[in-house]
């Protein structure tokens, strides 16, 4: 006895896997259907796929003491300037930019292409292999934007006809070789290919392609990368259908970048130049000027030797006087780099950090103007200075130079102040030397300006020579290594091919009977009962072939053997009936139309055939059924219960062709079924028939929809709970679990009526019979 107070339960339930594996082979003919076309698409693939082909190269990065990149500060780096040495990461970032590979592909035409059309595929002819060569000049402004295609033919006349849809060339459509034919964007000339032979000149298409498109697609395909981590060998490869324009598009790109480097190189060293040789003129005036002073002091003064005259008061001063000069050195480099940022316009670049002492971030941020310059005038070549971004880079100049300024007067105000503390030292000892002539004190300053004008002078003379010598030799930036190579068609392993067809094959039929299992919600055998309900499984009835005829004796159908399989394991529900009493049998279902009738006339049926005393009683007074399967007279049941004068034996009838089948009909459908089902009169009539014969079977009303069934529950020995495949809800279970629970049906068991034999689920029926073997392409594939 089950605990009546149980309040829920939790059905657990293991994992049969040999279950699940049984529901896909169930439908193993989609599965090896959607093998085979996998692979097939897997050949058609391999066979018409263009191959592509992988080329490389490889290049030494040079150091930049080594003779790389340099800049203006590389001349004056023994003052502690930024040289901004070159990182390969920073290089390799150039070499995929945006401008160089627009830049190549505009100078090798790759923006032309000649396609020849196949019979599945189209192919690119190149150099060699084109019969013809095309050429575009005289272009538009807005040529390297356009799509053109133009339709070539080769006539035997020596001519050849042009065909176009988009009005790109007026006028006549045949044309001579090398005749300069006028199109909407520029003249296109025609001419054949020196490799060309007569019989490869056939129907070809010429296709220009917007520049920018086309290098955005050789910039997506190119990979640059250090051989390995930290070294400054860099390795370029790009994956192209057409093995020689991989190969001359890496070679085409290094000679680009290099070219870029060098002209940056030459750029740099024009303005060093000039920044140095106009510093030199300056100081040259100035020093000269200086000279002249002392002459004319000494000769004024008459004065020849005052070190002599110093003696020790001068000592304690020399080493301010020296500190003071390397200061004032300083301030006057400072001042001409402010003077030159000043005047400077966006075109030039800014020497920096002329003083190895100076502090703040003037060095950083001159070496962020530089490169904003050269940006500036990379741009510049290829478009104008209203364009957008050259603006936006003017109005960063700007800012940047106000941030300079404001830097190194910051700077400037510093070296004043280490400058005036240094004064302030030196005038105590000056104040020592008191009777040391004014002349003395007046040549020590016209002497001290000489000095610093000097040392000026010899070393910017001395930069001068070394800048002219290191940059006087402009050499690349990259060196090559391995010129651009092709390895070879890049190969698909046919073997990873065809294994992957295989497996989406597989997958492809298993994810959908997954899915569609995963999202029915309703029952289709018993596995979808066990782990969902406590209530014993007496068994299925597979799908009837004649679902209006009843169960004879000479019957074979798979019904027929499934209800004798169920009318065996009754027996164990009613072990527990009296001798001599009739064990009764009730049936009832969650909703209409679950074969519960259906299965109430054929369990009755069977029984009789077993030479049993059977009475088939239709008590679903509001809905009746079994004048579907059975020939009946309208009385019955109900016209028992509400007449007083009606004789039971009167309304009971016996089915033709059976020994001891007798039926009781529902009869006439009364106003108040409820009610009349709990009339005494009821349980008389279960007394009295129970006495009678040997079994009862009980057609009742669904227990979902009315109360009836349970009405008249106490009468049942056992309760048939008929579930129909593929109509009831696995989540409408809860309902027969809770009557099981609580009682309310006593002895319950379930029966799955309307099941697939056909599916593998269960161990089939009908042995003995003999079953039609059909071809698999005639029968019916249900998923």
């Amino acid at each position: 006895m089950e605990n009546n107070n149980m309040q829920g339960e939790d059905f657990g339930s293991d994992f049969d896997l040999k279950a699940e594996i049984n529901k896909y082979l169930a439908h193993w003919k989609w599965v090896v259907l959607s093998v085979l076309i996998c692979l097939v698409l897997a050949f058609l693939k391999l066979r018409y796929t263009v191959p592509v082909y992988n080329a490389s190269t490889k290049i030494l990065m040079k150091d930049t003491k080594k003779g790389g990149r340099l800049s203006e500060a590389a001349a004056f780096s023994d003052l502690g300037f930024n040289t901004g040495t070159r990182n390969v990461d920073d290089e390799i970032e150039i070499m995929k930019s945006r401008s160089l590979s627009e830049a190549v592909v505009k100078k090798l035409n790759f923006n032309v292409a000649i396609i020849t059309k196949g019979k599945v595929l189209d192919l690119e002819l190149f150099e060699e292999q084109s019969p013809i060569v095309v050429h575009f000049i005289n272009q538009t402004p807005d040529f390297d934007e356009q799509y053109m295609k133009f339709d070539f033919s080769d006539n035997p006349s020596g001519t050849f006809t042009l065909a176009e849809e988009n009005g790109l060339i007026a006028g006549k459509r045949q044309f001579r070789y090398g005749e300069a034919i006028k199109t909407k964007y520029g003249d296109l000339i025609i001419t054949k290919s020196s490799h060309a032979k007569e019989a490869s000149l056939g129907s070809l298409s010429i296709v220009v392609s917007p520049l920018k498109a086309v290098a955005a697609g050789y910039r997506g395909r190119l990979v640059v990368e250090p051989l390995v981590k930290g070294s400054n060998v860099v390795v370029l490869s790009i994956v192209d259908g057409v093995e020689k324009k991989a190969e001359k598009f890496l070679d085409c790109l290094v000679q680009a970048y290099n070219q870029n480097a060098v002209a940056d190189k030459e750029f740099i060293s024009k303005n060093t130049s000039v920044f140095v040789s106009n510093r030199l003129a300056l100081i040259s005036k100035e020093l000269s000027g200086v000279e002249q002073d002392v002459e004319r002091f000494k000769v004024n003064n008459k004065l020849t030797d005052l070190e002599t005259e110093v003696g020790l008061y001068v000592a304690g001063s020399t080493e301010y006087n020296k500190k003071a000069v390397d200061l004032q050195v300083q301030l006057n480099v400072l001042n001409s780099i402010v003077d030159y940022v000043r005047k400077s316009s966006n075109e030039n670049l800014l020497p920096a950090n002329l003083l190895s002492d100076l502090e703040g971030d003037a060095s950083a941020l001159i070496g962020s103007y530089n490169d904003l310059v050269l940006e500036r005038s990379r741009l510049l070549k290829s478009a104008s200075e209203t364009n957008p971004t050259v603006v936006k880079i003017d109005q960063e100049l700007s800012s940047l130079k106000s941030t300079l300024l404001s830097s190194l007067g910051k700077s400037k105000a510093m070296l004043q102040i280490q400058k005036k503390d240094i004064e302030a030292n030196e005038n105590l000892f000056n104040g020592k030397i008191q009777k040391i002539p004014s002349q003395e004190r007046q040549f020590r300053e016209i002497e001290r300006q000489q000095k610093v004008k000097e040392e000026l002078y010899l070393y910017l003379l001395q930069k001068r020579e070394e800048t002219a010598l290191a940059l006087s030799s402009t050499e690349p930036n990259a060196k090559v290594i391995d010129e651009a190579l092709s390895t070879g068609p890049v190969t698909v392993r046919r073997s990873v091919v065809f294994l992957g067809a295989l497996l989406l094959g597989l997958l492809i039929p298993i994810g959908i009977i997954f899915l569609i299992d995963f999202l029915d919600t309703k029952i289709k055998s018993r596995l979808d009962l066990e782990g969902r309900t406590q209530i014993p499984f007496i068994g299925d009835v597979p799908t009837s072939e004649d679902a209006s005829s009843i169960m004879q004796a000479e019957s074979r159908t798979s019904s027929a053997e499934a209800l004798r399989i169920i009318r065996t394991n009754l027996e164990f529900m009613l072990s527990k009936v009296p001798d001599g009493i009739a064990k009764t049998i009730f049936l009832t279902s969650t909703f209409p139309k679950e074969g519960k009738t259906f299965v109430s006339v054929n369990l009755a049926a069977t029984f009789a055939l077993s030479g049993k005393r059977v009475l088939l009683v239709g008590m679903d007074i509001r809905n009746p059924k079994l004048d579907e399967y059975l020939t009946l007279p309208d009385r019955g049941f109900t016209n028992y219960l509400s007449s007083k004068d009606l004789n039971l034996d009167d309304l009971i009838i016996k089915q033709k062709g059976y020994e001891d089948f007798h039926i009781l009909p529902a009869g006439v459908i009364p106003p108040n079924p409820a009610e009349l089902l709990m009339s005494k009169k009821v349980d008389s009539f279960f007394e009295t028939v129970k006495k009678q014969y040997d079994y009862i079977i009980v057609d009742t009303a669904p227990v979902s929809l009315v109360t009836d069934t349970l009405l008249i529950a106490k009468h049942a020995d056992t309760f048939i709970y008929v579930a129909r495949a593929n109509f009831l809800e696995k989540r409408m279970l809860d309902i027969p679990n809770n009557l099981h629970r609580d009682q309310k049906l006593p002895n319950m068991c379930m029966l799955l009526n309307d099941t697939d034999s056909t599916k593998g689920y269960g161990y089939g029926y009908g042995y003995g019979v003999k079953v039609e073997n059909k071809p698999w392409y005639k029968r019916t594939l249900k998923i």
